[in-house]
Order: C-alpha cells, then structure tokens, then sequence
C-alpha cells in the first residue's frame, strides 16, 4: 500500500449520493455536508455532517432526515456555520426546488443515543419561493460578503434573494427580463466572484462562460464563447487572481481563463477520459487544482505557472555566504491520480481549513477523504 492509500479515510453511506460541501463557516475542525440522492420512495434521504480527525484517522458523523426528497446540490454558508443550503427534486416530478437548513445551535453537545430517533432535527427549514422562475433550480450561492445576500440558479435567470426575519424573498433578476431573455438557454450553474466587491456572478449554460454585474442586471459584464467543445459542467474562480476563472466539461478537459483575453486558455489539461463533474482551486495555495470525473478519478494537478504563488523564487543562503539558491519546484501537469473510487465522482472539495485535505464523493455514496501527497506539500511549504 503507498502513501496515498494508506493515508485516506473511507465513509460509506447506504444510499446514492451526489452534493458535497465543505462546511465553510467552521474555522477550526475539517469539516463537511453531503447529502443522498435515493429515488426510491422507501428509503429517507439524509443530510450527514462529518467531522474528520486527523490525529485519530478517523470521520465522526451527525446524521440529519432530508424529507424534502433526494439532493442534487449543498452549499455551506460562509458566515454563518449552521445555515446551509439545499437543492432537491421531491419524489419523480421533475421539478427542483431549494431550501434553507439551519442545524441546531448546539450542535456539539447533541448524541445519537440521547434521540429519539435516528436523526437530529432541524431549528429551522425555509423552502425558497422560485415559482414564478419554473421548477428548475441548480444551485444557491451564498454572497462572499453580503451575509444576507443569496444568488438562485433557476432555469435561465439568476434571481437576487434577500434573506429577512420572516422569510427570504426574491428582489431582483441578475439576467433582465429583456427581449433577449428568451433566447437564453437554461444555465447549468453559477458562482460569486470573491473579488471586484462581490458585484460579479458568473455563469455556465451549453459551452459559454459568462459574467454579470449585479449593479447593471440588464448585461453581460463579459462571455468566453465556446469555451469547451462541449457542454460546461462546472467552474470556479481563482481566490488570489481575480481575472482568473478554471472550468471543466464533458469534453474532459480542465482549463484555466483569464477572461481579458477570452480567445484561448492561459492553461488547460486533457488528462480525464469522461466528464468533468467538478473543479476547484485550493483556497491557500492556488497553483493545486482538483477536479473530478465520471471516469471515476480524482486528479490533483499544477498550474504553478499561471498562479498567484512565485513558482521561481531565489533565496539567500546566509550559511552558505550568502549565495543565492533556487528554490525547487513543482511541474506543471498532473501530480496524483486518486482512483479508489469505483463509480462517478461527482464532486471534490477542498478543505476550508486544512490546505492539504479534501474530500470527494462518488454516486455509490462512497466518501473518500484525502490529503495531498507529502513530497508536493514539502516542495510548496519549505
């Protein structure tokens, strides 16, 4: 067994699964969500917070009842640790609709065996209105700052939310509702740039890249046209270089933009043979992607050269008279393939607080939680 195996950390849950995040509010332990995706109208889809132990190499588990139906997206407030939210389809209808979960404040001092049941029940479950949107909702997206400010993925319009006391309503439409709206193909999801003041979204529908000033909801901020051969699944923004954007599709390819020269990627990699489900940037170091497929891997890869981290930097040396000497480096291209996973795997996080550590789930409801490789944390850190 090499290091990689023998470091990682298996959990296993009885039902299909396929949302995964990282519980971002939490700045201390490794923790995250993920939720099941069971059709079957006899089995109770769950909601479980794992909290990984390092010094122990093991998962401690709450286990929660998502009665609202089976979950297609989870996503973690930033500033407040027990708020999440949800995105699920009830029973065979086709629609999707989204929720708020507020977990007990107490959370840590709850035992399974002091319950009645098997589950920890819910403070509070806001279903969000999206009607008058249609029934197909992809993601929530809590605002980077705003903590009140919400962003709902629904068919092809993106509709500001507003969360109050009484319940969280809808105050604008991110994509007018102009002549060309119609025109618009549904869009597949979306995400918060961290950076120019948290006034850009940006989306994905069919092979286009596209971005939207909330200041300005009427137009595109900017668009990379077919920026994949086919359909974009998933894309994340660069948390240190804010003209930088990863995306990754059904063409497996993974590839870094810099969206002020919109004609050809400032990186990209081919090394996955199916869809590209998911990818992420390390949220400390940025040179580390991870993305993940429907070839059943999880490959961690180094884009050194377009990062924000000095990929060449000199040293002094002062024992040695003050020579200077060239700090090593990482390659670019494919570092590590994780390939215990044996069916779909549909998403891949990083820890929000461990730089080293993350956790990726595949559709037969496997967890796989594991750490980058100790010779490519050494090369980075020393």
């Amino acid at each position: 067994m090499d290091e990689n195996e023998s470091s990682l950390i298996i959990y296993g849950l009885e039902l299909q699964a396929r949302a995964l995040t990282p519980q971002y509010g939490e700045g201390n332990d490794v923790r995250f969500f993920i939720a099941t995706n069971s059709l079957k109208p006899t089995n109770t889809n769950q909601l479980h917070l794992l909290q990984y132990d390092e010094e122990q190499g093991n998962i401690q588990s709450k286990i929660f009842e998502h009665s609202l139906g089976e979950v297609w997206n989870l996503r973690s407030c930033p500033h407040q640790a027990n708020l999440l939210a949800s995105v699920y389809q009830k029973g065979a209808q086709v629609i999707t609709q989204a929720a708020l979960l507020t977990l007990p404040d107490d959370l840590g001092s709850v035992r399974t065996e002091q319950l009645k049941s098997e589950y920890i029940p819910w403070k509070q479950v806001e279903v969000l209105d999206t009607t008058a949107y249609g029934g197909r909702v992809k993601t929530i997206e809590f605002h980077p700052s705003q903590e009140q400010t919400l962003a709902c993925v629904v068919g092809s319009k993106v509709a500001l939310m507003q969360r109050g006391e009484s319940s969280t309503r809808i105050i604008a439409d991110l994509v007018g509702s102009g002549s060309n709206s119609k025109h618009i193909p549904p869009f597949t999801t979306g995400k918060w740039s961290h950076h120019h003041q948290g006034n850009q979204f940006l989306t994905l529908h069919d092979c286009t890249l596209s971005s939207y000033d909330i200041r300005d909801t009427q137009h595109c901020a900017w668009s990379i046209s077919d920026a994949h051969g086919q359909l974009v699944r998933d894309l994340d923004c660069n948390p240190n270089k804010q003209c930088h954007v990863m995306t990754g599709g059904d063409d497996g390819y993974l590839k870094i933009w810099d969206y002020r020269m919109p004609k050809a990627p400032v990186f990209e990699r081919s090394d996955h043979s199916h869809w590209i489900w998911s990818v992420r940037f390390n949220t400390f170091h940025d040179q580390l992607l991870l993305s993940s497929s429907s070839d059943c891997k999880v490959l961690l890869t180094c884009a050194g050269s377009v990062s924000s981290e000095l990929h060449s930097q000199n040293e002094i040396n002062t024992e040695g008279g003050g020579e200077e000497r060239q700090r090593p480096l990482l390659s670019d291209g494919l570092l590590q393939t994780f390939d215990q996973h044996e069916d779909s795997v549909y998403c891949a996080e990083w820890s929000n607080v461990d730089p080293w550590v993350f956790a990726s789930l595949s559709y037969d409801g496997r967890v796989i939680i594991s750490k980058v490789p100790k010779q490519y944390k050494y090369q980075i850190i020393f």
